[in-house]
């Protein structure tokens, strides 16, 4: 009988991985010379590249490909953040990550008057498809993968860097990268949208089937945990409540008959990782493995690629202190030691004065170094899941995992449903019927204010423990002394905000005014139907109209979201 333990078939897999060439010719020996193997458990445990996931999805681990350098900036103007980028990618990062100013994530124009005071100071002001041309500049989109962190107005935003690539001449169907566009979250914690839930959901609709038809190797969606942790959740709350927001957007595909073969592979993750070293490894590993049990148990996913759970990590901007600042350089290598301990797909690291300012240069360029020093020194690259099988880390996953599967009950149990998370059979029957359990869970959370209060009474507890000296923070209420001295930090100038306003108002003097108001109401009347309106956004932008314009007249149309006061 052929021997067909769980190692002999991670076996045959690496050793199909290393026949591929998809197994990098590298050193992959520890400082002292010695030979490391590509993965290590029991015959019988669980093995790398195996479902559901847990210790990874590839069986080649980081041997095959290392995650992706993709430092988040942006600040000032288009042609400032673009000498960014360059010197990023000049200096080794892999991928780019935009940050956008206040007004473009609230779908507002640097003229704007509720703009003023703001443009630029948290992320590059975009006003129209000739900024997206200016940061992009130089850079090559069909060669660089592109992550936009941008929710309410995503939508527009995206189709300005799809015009920004076609006027590069780029095949915009080769187009690879994330776009945010996580709207659930935005109520849950980040308070950054434009309209009620379902005109969002309808606009995020669209886009996944226009990307699964026009840009398929784009991923429309990237499910972010990071602003909910960021806002006080526990590692549990974080997990749960972003794979309830994923489970959601795979209902909205479902619903609109997308394959979930085709479109979940589109779907991409974001976490926070946060100062508890071991407690973020297991988080990550839970997240993989929940996320594929759900999506072939219950949604029908029959591929790898389908089930998989893919995930960006930022280290915790929340864990930076103004006291003592360079203490954060330490912090943020420990949470990126995590990350990549726990199987991330591409990674930012923070800069030590983010708690300050916007990351000077030199910041950026600590930050940039701390990644490509564990990359390239540590040798935690060699192996796959090396602290798989630890106790302490197994016992951690499995009660992150049962922590997240009870919060995932209330869930299901405020949307109406008395399913719970092990009622495979009945939850596999409600989404064959339409049903969206999770969904109207979701959208009854957010009405009454559930997920808010949830973390905002972890929030209180932790800052009581912090006031009662139970849990520490070097440098605030322990380890004080200090000779640490004052930093230069980043200031973007009022000057930034002047240059913007002038050069919007140039180009809106040089376009053809009735053709962008013209293509503005023409999307707003395709929005009245049941026919896509990315087509018709994409006209509009084309046409120069600018963000603020076009968010405004989908306002006009389907009114301004007002959370309801809770006390």
């Amino acid at each position: 009988m052929a021997d067909d333990t769980a190692r002999t078939r991670w076996q045959s897999r690496y050793d199909a991985s290393l026949a591929q060439g998809k197994v990098r010719d590298v050193d992959f020996t520890t400082v002292s010379g010695v030979q490391v193997e590509p993965a290590y458990g029991a015959d019988d445990s669980e093995w790398p590249g195996e479902f559901p996931f847990t210790r990874g999805l590839h069986p080649t681990g980081y041997r095959g490909r290392a995650w992706t350098i993709r430092q988040f900036a942006g600040f000032g103007n288009a042609q400032q953040t673009n000498e960014r980028y360059r010197m990023i990618l000049g200096r080794g990062g892999g991928g780019l990550s935009v940050a956008f100013d206040m007004p473009t994530l609230m779908g507002r124009d640097s003229d704007d008057p509720m703009s003023l005071g703001e443009v630029g100071h948290c992320g590059v002001a975009i006003d129209s498809a000739a900024d997206m041309e200016t940061l992009f500049k130089d850079i090559d989109l069909a060669q660089v993968t592109t992550s936009m962190t941008i929710s309410g107005p995503a939508v527009p935003v995206f189709c300005m860097m799809l015009v920004a690539a076609e006027r590069a001449g780029v095949d915009t169907s080769v187009l690879n990268g994330t776009l945010q566009t996580d709207i659930f979250k935005e109520y849950i914690a980040q308070k950054e949208w434009l309209f009620a839930p379902e005109p969002h959901l309808r606009l995020i609709g669209d886009l996944m089937e226009f990307c699964v038809e026009q840009v398929p190797a784009y991923k429309p969606l990237s499910v972010s945990g990071y602003h909910i942790r960021e806002a006080g959740s526990t590692a549990a709350q974080e997990l749960a409540f972003t794979l309830a927001d994923g489970f959601g957007y795979v209902e909205l595909g479902l619903s609109r008959g997308l394959d979930v073969d085709v479109f979940a592979p589109g779907l991409s993750f974001f976490f926070d990782a946060h100062v508890d070293f071991f407690e973020e490894i297991a988080k990550f590993r839970a997240a993989r493995r929940i996320w594929a049990r759900w999506l072939r148990d219950v949604y029908g996913a029959k591929t790898d690629k389908a089930q998989w759970l893919r995930f960006h990590t930022q280290t915790a901007g929340v864990s930076l202190t103004a006291q003592q600042p360079y203490n954060n350089v330490v912090r943020t290598g420990i949470q990126a030691l995590s990350a990549v301990l726990g199987g991330t797909n591409s990674l930012h690291t923070n800069a030590l004065d983010e708690t300050l300012a916007l990351p000077s240069e030199q910041a950026a360029e600590i930050a940039l170094r701390t990644q490509q020093v564990i990359m390239e020194e540590t040798g935690v690259i060699n192996v796959a899941d090396p602290l798989g099988g630890s106790w302490y880390v197994e016992a951690l996953t499995d009660r992150i995992e049962g922590e997240a599967n009870e919060i995932l009950d209330k869930i299901l149990a405020m949307g109406g449903s008395s399913l719970t998370h092990d009622n495979v059979e009945g939850l596999v029957a409600a989404a064959r019927n339409g049903e969206d359990p999770i969904t109207r869970g979701l959208l009854q959370g957010i009405e009454h204010g559930w997920f808010m209060s949830e973390i905002a009474e972890a929030a209180f507890e932790y800052q009581v423990a912090l006031e009662k000296g139970e849990k520490r923070i070097v440098g605030v209420n322990c380890h004080q002394e200090s000779i640490t001295h004052d930093l230069e930090i980043l200031r973007v100038s009022h000057e930034v905000e002047v240059e913007q306003v002038r050069l919007l108002a140039a180009r809106r003097a040089e376009r053809d005014d009735a053709a962008a108001a013209d293509a503005v109401r023409e999307m707003v009347e395709v929005g009245r139907t049941d026919a896509n309106m990315i087509p018709a956004m994409l006209a509009a932008c084309r046409a120069e109209a600018t963000l603020g314009e076009i968010c405004d007249a989908l306002r006009a149309e389907w009114g301004e979201y007002r959370e309801q006061a809770r006390f």
